[in-house]
């Protein structure tokens, strides 16, 4: 069995960032006939992420973060990312 692109983010997240909360959302149906939009989905994103790794970190560098661990999801067709990085103070 293949692994869905979706199950990929998600275990990669948890693994790198060891997350309080995670949610994973496949968008790609709202994105069909746009941009980067293909048959099949898995191309739009939407991650809502609270770890403590962002402690002390600023919402770029955040956005950095989880952008650089998803650069393989990129290469396999990943083609946009809504991102919500908070700490677990930020969430409670």
């Amino acid at each position: 069995m293949t692994e869905t692109l979706r199950d990929w983010i998600e275990m990669r997240l948890r693994t790198e960032l060891a997350p309080a909360h995670l949610n994973v959302i496949d968008e790609s149906h709202l994105h069909a006939g746009h941009s980067g939009a293909r048959p099949g989905g898995e191309t739009h994103y939407r991650l809502d992420i609270v770890s403590a790794a962002f402690e002390g970190k600023s919402r770029v560098e955040r956005h950095r973060i989880v952008n650089g661990l998803m650069d393989p999801a990129f290469a396999r067709g990943l083609h946009a990312l809504a991102l919500r990085a908070r700490t677990p103070a930020e969430a409670a």
